[in-house]
Protein backbone atom coordinates (compact mmCIF):
# COMPACT_ATOMS: atom_id res chain seq x y z
CA UNK A 1 0.00 0.00 0.00
CA UNK A 2 1.33 3.34 -0.72
CA UNK A 3 -0.98 6.09 0.48
CA UNK A 4 -1.71 4.77 3.95
CA UNK A 5 -1.42 6.95 6.70
CA UNK A 6 -0.72 5.30 10.13
CA UNK A 7 -1.28 7.75 12.51
CA UNK A 8 0.40 7.22 16.19
CA UNK A 9 -1.20 8.46 19.06
CA UNK A 10 1.42 10.00 21.85
CA UNK A 11 1.56 11.86 25.02
CA UNK A 12 4.98 12.50 25.33
CA UNK A 13 7.83 14.27 23.56
CA UNK A 14 9.92 10.70 24.44
CA UNK A 15 6.61 9.06 22.93
CA UNK A 16 6.30 11.41 19.68
CA UNK A 17 10.16 10.89 18.50
CA UNK A 18 9.95 7.17 19.01
CA UNK A 19 7.03 6.71 17.02
CA UNK A 20 8.13 9.59 14.28
CA UNK A 21 11.63 7.49 14.18
CA UNK A 22 9.48 4.18 13.80
CA UNK A 23 8.07 5.32 10.63
CA UNK A 24 4.75 6.68 11.47
CA UNK A 25 3.71 9.29 9.13
CA UNK A 26 1.48 11.49 11.29
CA UNK A 27 1.20 12.05 14.93
CA UNK A 28 -1.92 12.69 17.11
CA UNK A 29 -0.61 14.72 20.51
CA UNK A 30 -2.39 14.63 23.38
CA UNK A 31 -1.74 14.74 27.62
CA UNK A 32 -3.06 12.45 29.76
CA UNK A 33 -3.34 9.01 27.30
CA UNK A 34 -3.85 7.00 30.35
CA UNK A 35 -7.30 8.28 30.74
CA UNK A 36 -8.14 9.28 27.07
CA UNK A 37 -6.19 12.03 26.21
CA UNK A 38 -6.50 15.85 27.09
CA UNK A 39 -5.49 18.72 25.23
CA UNK A 40 -1.44 18.80 25.77
CA UNK A 41 0.88 21.99 26.35
CA UNK A 42 1.77 23.94 24.16
CA UNK A 43 5.42 23.93 25.79
CA UNK A 44 4.88 20.03 25.25
CA UNK A 45 3.86 20.70 21.60
CA UNK A 46 6.46 22.97 20.85
CA UNK A 47 9.37 20.46 21.91
CA UNK A 48 7.97 17.89 19.69
CA UNK A 49 7.73 20.09 16.89
CA UNK A 50 11.49 21.12 17.40
CA UNK A 51 12.36 17.07 17.44
CA UNK A 52 9.67 15.55 15.06
CA UNK A 53 9.38 16.46 11.29
CA UNK A 54 6.00 14.16 10.69
CA UNK A 55 2.65 15.83 10.78
CA UNK A 56 0.97 16.60 14.18
CA UNK A 57 -2.71 17.00 14.87
CA UNK A 58 -2.74 18.13 18.29
CA UNK A 59 -5.98 16.44 20.64
CA UNK A 60 -8.57 19.48 21.51
CA UNK A 61 -10.17 17.89 24.75
CA UNK A 62 -10.67 19.90 28.25
CA UNK A 63 -11.06 17.06 29.91
CA UNK A 64 -11.68 13.33 30.63
CA UNK A 65 -15.14 11.72 29.97
CA UNK A 66 -18.23 12.36 28.28
CA UNK A 67 -17.96 14.82 25.09
CA UNK A 68 -20.85 17.13 26.13
CA UNK A 69 -19.32 20.76 27.15
CA UNK A 70 -19.95 23.65 29.41
CA UNK A 71 -19.83 27.06 27.23
CA UNK A 72 -16.72 27.55 29.58
CA UNK A 73 -15.25 24.80 28.16
CA UNK A 74 -16.28 25.24 24.87
CA UNK A 75 -14.63 28.93 24.80
CA UNK A 76 -11.23 26.81 26.12
CA UNK A 77 -11.21 24.92 23.15
CA UNK A 78 -11.99 27.73 20.76
CA UNK A 79 -8.90 29.52 22.22
CA UNK A 80 -6.62 26.00 22.01
CA UNK A 81 -7.22 25.45 18.38
CA UNK A 82 -6.51 29.74 17.18
CA UNK A 83 -3.34 29.22 19.39
CA UNK A 84 -2.60 25.65 17.72
CA UNK A 85 -2.80 27.05 14.64
CA UNK A 86 -0.35 30.36 15.06
CA UNK A 87 2.07 28.03 16.78
CA UNK A 88 1.79 25.80 13.49
CA UNK A 89 0.24 22.40 14.04
CA UNK A 90 -1.00 20.55 11.18
CA UNK A 91 -4.57 19.20 12.35
CA UNK A 92 -6.87 18.63 15.49
CA UNK A 93 -8.67 15.80 16.77
CA UNK A 94 -12.42 17.55 17.71
CA UNK A 95 -15.88 16.00 19.09
CA UNK A 96 -18.70 17.51 20.50
CA UNK A 97 -22.28 16.28 21.58
CA UNK A 98 -25.49 17.32 22.56
CA UNK A 99 -27.06 15.82 25.57
CA UNK A 100 -29.16 13.41 23.09
CA UNK A 101 -26.18 12.12 21.85
CA UNK A 102 -26.14 13.66 18.28
CA UNK A 103 -23.16 16.02 17.22
CA UNK A 104 -23.59 19.66 18.33
CA UNK A 105 -23.31 21.37 15.06
CA UNK A 106 -23.36 24.73 16.46
CA UNK A 107 -20.20 24.38 18.58
CA UNK A 108 -18.25 22.24 15.88
CA UNK A 109 -18.94 24.91 12.78
CA UNK A 110 -17.49 27.36 15.25
CA UNK A 111 -14.46 25.04 15.82
CA UNK A 112 -13.98 24.11 12.14
CA UNK A 113 -14.07 28.25 11.19
CA UNK A 114 -11.56 28.75 14.07
CA UNK A 115 -9.31 25.58 12.43
CA UNK A 116 -9.26 27.18 9.17
CA UNK A 117 -7.06 25.28 6.93
CA UNK A 118 -5.66 23.09 9.46
CA UNK A 119 -6.98 19.23 9.02
CA UNK A 120 -9.83 18.40 11.29
CA UNK A 121 -10.67 14.86 12.45
CA UNK A 122 -13.68 14.12 14.53
CA UNK A 123 -12.62 11.85 16.68
CA UNK A 124 -13.97 9.08 19.14
CA UNK A 125 -16.95 11.23 19.99
CA UNK A 126 -18.37 9.90 17.10
CA UNK A 127 -18.48 6.42 18.88
CA UNK A 128 -20.77 7.55 21.53
CA UNK A 129 -23.01 9.23 19.23
CA UNK A 130 -26.65 7.94 18.74
CA UNK A 131 -27.00 7.93 14.57
CA UNK A 132 -23.17 7.08 12.85
CA UNK A 133 -24.58 7.52 9.46
CA UNK A 134 -26.34 10.61 10.10
CA UNK A 135 -23.36 11.65 11.99
CA UNK A 136 -20.76 10.89 9.03
CA UNK A 137 -23.03 12.86 6.61
CA UNK A 138 -22.89 16.16 9.37
CA UNK A 139 -19.20 15.92 9.58
CA UNK A 140 -18.49 16.13 5.40
CA UNK A 141 -21.47 18.80 5.79
CA UNK A 142 -19.41 20.55 8.01
CA UNK A 143 -16.22 19.80 6.05
CA UNK A 144 -14.34 17.53 8.69
CA UNK A 145 -11.36 15.76 6.93
CA UNK A 146 -11.76 12.21 9.28
CA UNK A 147 -13.52 10.33 11.75
CA UNK A 148 -11.14 8.36 14.09
CA UNK A 149 -13.92 5.47 14.90
CA UNK A 150 -13.42 1.75 16.04
CA UNK A 151 -16.81 1.04 14.81
CA UNK A 152 -18.66 1.99 17.54
CA UNK A 153 -17.63 -0.70 19.28
CA UNK A 154 -14.56 -1.05 22.12
CA UNK A 155 -12.28 -2.42 19.56
CA UNK A 156 -12.14 -2.14 15.85
CA UNK A 157 -12.27 -6.00 15.41
CA UNK A 158 -15.50 -5.62 17.14
CA UNK A 159 -16.85 -3.23 15.09
CA UNK A 160 -15.30 -4.05 11.96
CA UNK A 161 -19.04 -4.56 10.07
CA UNK A 162 -19.46 -0.76 10.95
CA UNK A 163 -16.32 0.34 9.76
CA UNK A 164 -16.97 -1.40 6.37
CA UNK A 165 -20.40 0.64 6.00
CA UNK A 166 -19.14 3.71 7.05
CA UNK A 167 -15.92 3.04 4.65
CA UNK A 168 -18.63 2.45 1.50
CA UNK A 169 -20.83 5.72 2.42
CA UNK A 170 -17.74 7.77 2.96
CA UNK A 171 -17.77 7.12 -1.22
CA UNK A 172 -14.05 9.04 -0.24
CA UNK A 173 -15.63 11.58 0.63
CA UNK A 174 -13.89 12.29 4.22
CA UNK A 175 -11.21 9.69 5.64
CA UNK A 176 -12.21 7.06 7.68
CA UNK A 177 -9.43 6.96 10.31
CA UNK A 178 -9.31 3.06 12.18
CA UNK A 179 -8.68 3.18 15.64
CA UNK A 180 -8.59 1.52 18.83
CA UNK A 181 -6.69 -2.19 18.97
CA UNK A 182 -4.98 -1.47 16.09
CA UNK A 183 -1.85 -2.78 15.80
CA UNK A 184 0.23 -5.08 13.05
CA UNK A 185 -1.72 -8.05 14.37
CA UNK A 186 -4.73 -6.75 13.30
CA UNK A 187 -4.68 -4.48 10.47
CA UNK A 188 -4.49 -6.71 7.73
CA UNK A 189 -7.89 -8.31 8.98
CA UNK A 190 -9.32 -4.51 8.96
CA UNK A 191 -8.41 -3.61 5.81
CA UNK A 192 -9.37 -6.93 4.28
CA UNK A 193 -12.64 -6.81 5.73
CA UNK A 194 -13.23 -2.63 4.97
CA UNK A 195 -10.57 -1.56 2.60
CA UNK A 196 -9.32 1.31 5.18
CA UNK A 197 -6.15 2.31 4.43
CA UNK A 198 -5.87 5.03 7.36
CA UNK A 199 -5.01 3.78 11.02
CA UNK A 200 -4.54 5.29 14.42
CA UNK A 201 -2.48 3.01 17.08
CA UNK A 202 -0.60 4.23 20.56
CA UNK A 203 1.73 1.01 20.62
CA UNK A 204 2.42 1.52 24.27
CA UNK A 205 4.06 -0.67 27.06
CA UNK A 206 4.45 -0.12 30.46
CA UNK A 207 7.94 1.28 31.37
CA UNK A 208 9.26 0.74 35.09
CA UNK A 209 9.62 4.35 36.76
CA UNK A 210 13.05 5.55 37.50
CA UNK A 211 11.82 6.39 41.51
CA UNK A 212 13.94 4.14 43.73
CA UNK A 213 11.84 5.38 46.98
CA UNK A 214 8.25 4.79 47.11
CA UNK A 215 5.90 5.46 49.32
CA UNK A 216 3.06 2.40 48.93
CA UNK A 217 0.59 4.13 51.43
CA UNK A 218 -0.28 7.52 49.12
CA UNK A 219 -1.67 8.06 45.63
CA UNK A 220 -1.18 11.13 44.39
CA UNK A 221 -3.82 10.49 41.34
CA UNK A 222 -6.65 8.05 41.00
CA UNK A 223 -6.67 4.50 43.33
CA UNK A 224 -5.63 1.60 41.44
CA UNK A 225 -3.35 3.43 39.24
CA UNK A 226 -0.02 2.38 39.37
CA UNK A 227 2.29 5.62 39.56
CA UNK A 228 5.39 3.52 38.84
CA UNK A 229 4.35 2.85 35.18
CA UNK A 230 4.57 5.48 32.52
CA UNK A 231 3.04 4.42 29.43
CA UNK A 232 5.07 4.63 26.50
CA UNK A 233 5.34 4.16 22.67
CA UNK A 234 6.96 1.14 21.57
CA UNK A 235 9.28 1.52 18.80
CA UNK A 236 8.70 -2.14 17.52
CA UNK A 237 5.27 -1.80 17.69
CA UNK A 238 4.98 1.06 15.18
CA UNK A 239 7.78 -0.31 12.99
CA UNK A 240 5.47 -4.25 12.65
CA UNK A 241 2.29 -1.30 11.77
CA UNK A 242 4.54 0.58 9.40
CA UNK A 243 6.33 -2.48 7.43
CA UNK A 244 2.92 -4.22 7.25
CA UNK A 245 1.01 -1.70 5.68
CA UNK A 246 3.79 -1.19 3.12
CA UNK A 247 3.23 -4.60 2.41
CA UNK A 248 -0.68 -4.88 2.18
Amino acid sequence: MENYILEACVDSVESAVIATDAGANRLEFCANLVIGGTTPTLAMFQQVRKRCDNKIHVLIRPRFGDFCYTEDEFEVMKEEVKQYKKFGAEGIAIGILTPEGELNMQQMAALRKEAGNMSVTLHRAFDMCKDPKKTLEQAIELGINGILTSGQANDCVTGKDCLKKLYQESNHRIDILVGSGVNASVIKEIYQHTGATSYHMSGKKAVNSAMVYRNENIFMGLDGFDEYSIWRTDKTEIERAVTLLKEL
